[in-house]
C-alpha cells in the first residue's frame, strides 16, 4: 500500500496505458446482473467460511514498527475494527515463503506471549487477526508450484504459531494470478472453517478484469472475503464509466470501486480503503465524512458526488484504513466515525 513506511505515487503516469481496458469495464454493467447471480453460490460459501466476519465490516493494518505513528499493542486497537491485519509478514530465503517476527524493541518491549494473549482477546470478542503479505518494501514472490506451496505452507504455520485467523494479500511489486490463486487455495484447505481472506490492491490493479490482481480475486471468490482496494497515492484513475476522477475526492471512490462491483466481485466482497490521517499517505486522504458519504452512495444512492452508480449495492462489506497507529495518532477519528456507519449499513 504504500502500505507501510510512506507511500509513493507511482499511479498516474500509467493512466494512459488503462484507457482502453477501463472504458471496457464500463461495459461490464450490461452483465452485472449476470454476475451477481453467478456468484451467489460463491458468496454464500464465502460467509459460511469466514462467519466470524460480520456482513459490514471494518478492516485495520496494524503496525509491527515504528514510523512516527502511534506505537500500539494489539490489545490498544478499537473495537470499531472487525478485522485487524498484522503488517508485515516477510520473505525468507526459501521461495515464496513467508516468516513473522514480533518488532518487540521497536514497540516498547511488547512480548510474543502478550502478542498471543491479545489475538485470542480480539478473537473472543469477536474479531479476526490475520497476517499481512506484502506491503509496499515487500519482495514476496510466488510464480511457480514450489513456491505456491511454500507460501502456503509458510503461512499456514504462521496461523498455528500465532493464532492467526487468516491471511491479507498486499503485494505492490507484482503477483502472478495463476500460482497466487493455488497458494491460496491450498492454504484455505488447510485452515479449513473461519478462513478469513482479503486484499489490498493498489488502484492500478483493478482497473481491468484483465490484470493480475483482479484475476486473481475472481479466481478465489469462492473463498474471498474482501477486497479492501487503497484508494491512495494513485494519482487520477478511469472509474467504470470511463471518466478521469481525482484521488481524495467521493467520485474517485466510488466510480472506481464500481469497477469491481461490475467486474465479478459480489457487493459483500468489496471495501474502501483510505488514510487513517493525512500523514498516513503521500496523497489521496479524504476526511472519515467522505468515506461515509461513498459508502452510503454505493449502498443506498444518497450523498454521491458528480458520479452516481446506476444500481445501488446493499452489501458492501465496509472499508478499510492504513492504519490503526495513524488512526490512533489523529485520536482515532477515522474509526469513530467510519465504525458506527459501517455497522449501519
Amino acid at each position: 500500500m504504500a502500505h507501510s513506511y510512506r507511500r509513493r505515487s507511482r499511479m498516474g503516469a500509467l493512466l494512459g496505458a488503462f484507457t482502453a481496458a477501463a472504458l471496457a469495464v464500463g461495459a461490464l454493467a450490461t452483465t452485472s446482473t449476470a454476475d451477481a447471480a453467478s456468484t451467489g453460490g460463491a458468496v454464500s460459501t464465502a460467509k459460511s467460511s469466514a462467519a466470524a466476519v460480520p456482513a459490514h465490516a471494518v478492516t485495520g493494518y496494524w503496525q509491527n514498527f515504528d514510523n512516527g505513528a502511534t506505537v500500539q499493542k494489539l490489545a490498544d486497537v478499537p473495537d470499531a475494527y472487525d478485522i485487524v491485519a498484522i503488517a508485515f509478514a516477510d520473505a525468507t530465503a526459501t521461495p515464496g515463503a513467508v516468516d513473522f517476527t514480533l518488532d518487540s524493541a521497536g514497540l516498547g518491549g511488547y512480548t510474543e506471549d502478550a502478542f498471543k494473549a491479545d489475538i485470542k482477546a480480539k478473537q473472543a470478542a469477536g474479531k479476526s487477526v490475520i497476517i499481512s503479505i506484502g506491503g509496499e518494501k515487500g519482495t514476496i514472490q510466488v510464480n511457480d508450484a514450489a513456491s505456491a506451496g511454500n507460501f502456503a505452507d509458510s503461512v499456514y504455520a504462521l496461523m498455528q504459531e500465532y493464532g492467526f485467523d487468516g491471511v491479507d494479500i498486499d503485494l505492490e511489486n507484482g503477483l502472478n494470478s495463476t500460482y497466487m490463486s493455488q497458494a491460496l487455495k491450498s492454504l484455505a484447505g488447510k485452515a479449513g472453517d473461519g478462513f478469513v481472506l482479503t486484499m489490498a490492491p493498489q488502484t492500478i490493479d483493478m482497473q481491468s478484469t484483465s490484470a493480475e490482481y483482479f484475476k486473481t480475486a475472481l479466481a478465489v471468490k469462492d473463498i474471498l472475503t474482501v477486497v479492501n482496494m487503497q484508494y491512495y497515492n494513485s494519482g487520477s484513475m478511469l472509474g467504470c464509466d470511463g471518466k478521469v476522477y481525482s484521488q481524495g475526492t467521493v467520485d474517485f471512490l466510488t466510480a472506481l470501486a464500481c469497477i469491481q462491483l461490475e467486474g465479478g466481485l459480489d457487493p459483500s466482497q468489496v471495501g474502501i480503503g483510505t488514510p487513517a490521517s493525512s500523514s498516513a499517505a503521500g496523497g489521496g486522504y479524504v476526511a472519515p465524512s467522505v468515506v461515509n458519504d461513498a459508502l452510503d452512495c454505493l449502498t443506498k444512492g444518497t450523498n454521491c458526488g458528480s458520479f452516481k452508480p446506476s444500481k445501488t449495492y446493499s452489501g458492501l462489506r465496509g472499508a478499510m484504513t492504513w492504519s490503526t497507529n495513524w488512526d490512533a495518532s489523529s485520536g482515532n477519528a477515522w474509526s469513530s466515525a467510519v465504525g458506527p456507519h459501517v455497522d449501519g449499513l
